[in-house]
């Protein structure tokens, strides 16, 4: 049977050799973020820090730290779970396999009950009370506004279906003290768009009724994992939550808390309170696409009540640039829901939110290429018919640029990032594969676009035989126009070079990287090089994929920052001769 709590967990953990305990006193600010992350990138154990600079709490770091752990954490419940989204991305081929081998589906009962949450009159979590200000107060990179809960459990109901039903519960930031909020009293609820907790705002909004809110730290590690899982808009977080915990969640019910919503009863500490009209600046905040998010106006969660358990515990993390610890929320997630895919998009058999380039500004996906089989030239058709239902469902609707392969061109994995991409640039047309959707919704933590919440996204989509021998090496001609420099090839297909600064506004063409296209139009012989990047350092860039993945896709917005060799725009459709341009440069 799964932990309980946290504690169970930690138990458990320390036992094994998997935490440590550090007794030297850290600090909340800085000090503690730093540990932990060199803690993670040296893939070490579980830190508990038993004395905190200025406050009475503990602090956990590391937990999710290593994959291995985080299965380990989850290991009694995870093979059910696993067998049933298996059964669930194909129920003939589990109907057989539970009728040679029963045995294997035995706990399929167990672990539906376990995932009903379990209503209780009370629980530890009400046992004291602290004011904000006594929480550990993590302040992780030097502009960071104030001190955030960066492991938060934010729990709300829907106004028109109250319940657990109907219930959402989320990861967005909290931030617990900063100039705008009044200390003890208010803290800034940040969350970004396609969130559910969006859903029960604007309920209440236009219920002109203010929203209830528990933001739960702590407890069963399982309510952590259930408040980062991109389930199906309508299935409810804590029943994922009981399932994989192996064991029901305890919820205290309503009655006992203040502002109405029950309480996570096994949580370290539980903030309640509601949110009302007035937003306040929440930020910066130096987020996972490696950026700081900047201060922009969010709801505020006036607060009621802070609870916490007797020798209650705050588990933290720090977010940065990829790959960090929720690395491993998102590969964990990833093996969970691979044989959903199908399901959840025909014609879809593979995708990869790529983790190295922040996860929503780039989406690698295989799907069929079925529409026309008698035809002379296979063309994207279904891929496209794919990207689309890819861009309007669930999380993947935030990816900013879409790169896919047909299956029967049997292109590499996802996964293989050399191998796809390689593939596909064999493959594009230039001419006809780039699809622009402009002014549409982006990822809120996306600086690259025109404004907050707003740029451009790009499917490419490929298929059908070579079209081309992507070339390894820069032709003895080649040159370029003044102001850029340093070329290299960074992979067959793919030239990197330095461009100067820029310093034009975010929605506006600069004319020296149109310059850069006209002139590579004219030094020919690059027939073997699809695309170029433009970027501040071509030498860290080209260093190895994680740098060209990380600068190329979170510092461009395709329909601003690409150019091509031999651009068009026919009938509203952009392609160029090639090679196509992509200004990677950092955007003032």
């Amino acid at each position: 049977m799964g932990y309980r709590n946290l504690s169970e967990c930690m138990r458990d953990l320390e036992a094994k050799g998997w935490l440590r305990r550090v007794d030297v006193e850290i600090d909340a600010r800085l000090e503690a973020g730093v540990i932990q992350r060199r803690a993670y990138h040296l893939g070490g154990p579980a830190l508990l820090f038993t004395r905190v600079k200025g406050c009475r709490f503990p602090m956990l770091a590391n937990l999710f730290g290593t994959l291995e752990r985080t299965r380990y954490i989850f290991r009694d419940a995870l093979p059910m779970v696993e067998r049933l989204m298996k059964a669930k991305a194909n129920p003939a081929g589990a109907l057989k396999e539970a009728l040679r081998k029963p045995w294997l589906y035995a706990g399929a009962p167990k672990a539906l009950y376990n995932a009903l949450p379990c209503k209780v009159r009370s629980g530890p979590v009400l046992a004291h009370e602290a004011r904000v200000s006594e929480l550990p107060q993590l302040v992780s990179w030097p502009m960071d506004g104030g001190a955030y809960v960066t492991l938060p459990q934010v729990y709300s109901e829907s106004l028109a279906k109250p319940g657990f039903g109907g219930s959402n519960l989320g990861m967005y930031r909290v931030q617990l003290s900063g100039k705008a909020y009044e200390p003890d009293r208010e803290v800034g609820l940040h969350y970004q768009i396609h969130r559910g907790i969006g859903h029960h705002h604007g309920e209440a909004i236009a219920a002109g009724r203010p929203l209830p809110v528990n933001v739960f730290v702590g407890g069963p590690p399982s309510m952590t994992l259930a408040a980062v899982m991109p389930l199906p808009e309508g299935i409810a977080e804590l029943l994922f939550a009981g399932a994989l915990g192996g064991r029901r969640v305890d919820m205290i019910d309503g009655s006992r808390s203040p502002n109405g919503l029950p309480i996570l009863a096994q949580a370290d500490f539980c903030i309640c309170g509601v949110v009302e009209r007035g937003e306040k600046p929440e930020g910066p905040f130096g987020d996972h696409l490696g950026y700081y998010s900047l201060a922009h106006d969010f709801p505020v969660l006036k607060v009621h009540k802070v609870f916490h358990r007797p020798g209650a515990v705050w588990p933290f993390t720090t977010v940065g640039r990829p790959p960090q610890e929720d690395t491993v929320f998102g590969t964990f997630i990833h093996e969970l829901t691979a044989a959903l895919v199908p399901t959840v998009f025909s014609g879809v058999h593979e995708v990869h939110a790529v983790d190295a380039a922040g996860v929503h500004p780039l989406l690698l996906a295989i799907g069929s290429e079925r529409y026309v089989p008698f035809a002379a030239e296979r063309q994207p058709q279904e891929l496209l018919t794919n990207a689309m239902s890819l861009l309007g469902n669930t999380q993947t609707a935030l990816s900013k640029y879409v790169l896919m392969a047909a299956k029967e061109d049997n292109p590499p994995s996802t996964h293989d990032m050399p191998g796809f991409i390689r593939h596909l640039l064999e493959r594009l047309d230039l001419a006809r594969d780039f699809h622009f959707i402009t002014r549409t919704t982006m990822d809120t933590l996306d600086y690259s676009g025109i404004s907050l919440n707003q740029g451009s996204k790009l499917v490419l989509a490929a298929c059908g035989p070579k079209k081309r021998d992507l070339a390894r090496e820069l032709p003895s001609h080649f040159s370029l126009p003044e102001g850029f420099r340093d070329a290299r090839v960074f992979a067959p297909g793919i030239v990197v070079l330095s461009a100067p600064k820029h310093d034009r506004g975010r929605d506006e063409h600069d004319p020296r990287l149109e310059a850069l296209a006209k002139h590579l139009e004219g030094v020919g012989g690059l027939e073997g090089f699809p695309w170029v990047v433009a970027c501040d350092d071509a030498a860290f860039t080209a260093r190895d994929w994680d740098n060209f993945l990380w600068v190329t896709f979170t510092r461009s917005d395709p329909a601003s920052d690409i150019y091509g060799a031999g651009g068009f725009i026919h009938c509203k459709h952009w392609g160029c001769k090639g090679p196509a341009v992509i200004d990677a440069r950092l955007k003032t």
